[in-house]
């Protein structure tokens, strides 16, 4: 299973997304659901370093084994980065929807800053 943690802060200000795991919808190369959330979270952070002036706030870490992938934000992101995140969210929601709890799990957590 795929578990992507949004973390927020008491300002509802996003802090973080981690991505952690793998589908198990189907077999390696095949597997529909791990590939849809990889591409939107990948796009997400992609999106957020080349379209906005965030690029400096994230610290992104990767380890393509584990499957995952944990961005922090150093500060407050900008509206367009708000933007992008809650459009990676929406797309999150819709494959957990359509593909069940039991290949994505959608966590958000509140964190004291």
């Amino acid at each position: 299973m795929v578990t992507v943690t949004i973390t927020k802060n008491a300002s509802k200000q996003y802090i973080g997304i981690q991505s952690h795991g793998h589908a198990g919808f189907a077999q390696k190369g095949q597997d529909i659901v791990c590939a849809a959330v990889s591409v939107l979270v990948i796009n997400t952070l992609n999106s957020i370093e080349v379209l906005t002036k965030d690029k400096d706030l994230m610290k992104i870490t990767v380890n393509e084994e584990e499957g995952l992938i944990d961005c922090r934000f150093s500060s407050a992101v900008s509206k367009e980065t708000i933007l992008l995140l809650d459009a990676m969210v929406l797309g999150l929601e819709q494959i957990q929807e359509q593909y069940s709890k039991k290949y994505l799990k959608l966590i958000r957590k509140e964190q004291e800053v």
